[in-house]
């Protein structure tokens, strides 16, 4: 993994307003892993319907 797909500032921030607590460096990493798997099944689901747009329903479990 090349760069952190999530921004960091924004996540620590509604981690903090929705708990009070902080958040690793770490979980960026974690998040962005997530968020690359997700986007890859994603692409998947759309190639498999012959499109060549990614959309939000590609994302549904």
């Amino acid at each position: 993994m090349s760069e952190v797909l999530v921004v960091a500032s924004k996540v620590k921030k509604m981690i903090k307003d929705k708990s009070g607590m902080n958040t690793s460096a770490s979980v960026m990493e974690a998040l962005t892993k997530l968020i690359e798997s997700e986007c890859l099944k994603a692409i998947e689901r759309a190639g498999a319907e012959n499109r060549k747009t990614v959309m939000d329903r590609d994302f549904t479990p």
